[in-house]
């Protein structure tokens, strides 16, 4: 169930590189307890957004706050509310799976660290090869791992930078159930990836980035009805009433049996958005 308030929120924020300006004046919210996708291409800005509000990295200006605490002033009280698993696997190979959740446990002071290595041990299916070397493990357990780790603090908001990225589609709908769960136990999800599918199963809201600006956010479904290219089939009782509603639809009153709505694929409105967008850049 999700929260009320907002976990997130972020008011015209900028980041350049140099002369490369790669976040123009970005704005979105985030509810607690939410799922929420950003979706885009490689070099949109994703990652930049999430470092920022991670703390690893400041802005160059606009404001960005998380449970409330703003990420350039209070940066130590936002990193005590959130965990960051990012593109790449941050375990230690040379340790086994149970030292590595140890080692963060201790180096969070936790005072648990053994539950807790034990719950996540076993809720990530990681029980058994616990005590292997994490150097032996399937790119999926390693991922199931890194995840484990950023949880042993349960964060309020988790930053997942493209958590399937290199996962095979058995492990990638695992990720997905897992997503799911955190946020159905009330944990803030914010994820950045490129699959379409991805963003369109997991999130409560999508925000589209392009070239460092939002172009368009909401529901899954709000992103498919407000594009032009939607339409409807229409199901007949019998292939004589269709092959009549071909030639007379506009004439004649002729029985239809159903009639569902066609809405494009989040992958239509994305396509469609960049396209535009391309467009516009070219007539400028």
């Amino acid at each position: 169930m999700v929260k009320q308030g907002i976990a997130i929120s972020v008011s015209e924020l900028t980041k350049k590189y140099r002369e490369k300006e790669v976040l123009k004046s970005v704005n979105f919210t985030v509810p607690r307890g939410s799922i929420y996708a950003l979706l885009g291409s490689n070099g949109a800005g994703k990652t930049t957004i999430v470092k920022i509000l991670s703390t690893l990295l400041k802005p160059d200006s606009g404001s960005a706050a998380v449970n409330g605490f703003d990420v350039v002033s209070q940066e130590k009280l936002v990193r005590k509310c959130i965990s960051l698993t990012g593109q790449f696997t941050a375990v230690d190979e040379v340790l086994t799976g149970r030292e590595n959740l140890n080692l963060i446990g201790q180096l969070m002071r936790l005072s648990d660290v053994k539950s807790k290595t034990n719950e996540w041990l076993s809720f990530f299916d990681l029980q058994e090869a616990s005590d292997r070397k994490v150097s032996t493990y399937s790119g999926g357990m390693k991922r199931r791992l890194d995840i484990a780790m950023s949880l042993m603090i349960d964060p309020e908001v988790l930053f997942l930078d493209e958590p399937t990225t290199g996962l095979d589609p058995q492990n990638r709908i695992a990720m997905w159930d897992l997503v799911k769960h955190l946020a159905m136990q009330g944990t803030t999800v914010f994820l950045t990836t490129q699959y379409l599918e991805e963003a369109e199963y997991l999130a409560d809201n999508v925000a589209i980035l392009h070239k460092g600006r939002i172009l368009i956010e909401g529901t899954p479904q709000y992103l498919k009805e407000i594009r032009p290219q939607s339409g409807a089939y229409l199901n007949f009782k019998s292939e004589k009433d269709a092959a009549k509603a071909m030639k007379l639809l506009n004439e004649n009153s002729i029985p239809v049996d159903a009639i569902e709505l066609n809405l494009p694929s989040l992958e239509d409105v994305f396509l469609t958005l960049i396209d535009e967008k391309k467009e516009d850049t070219e007539r400028v």
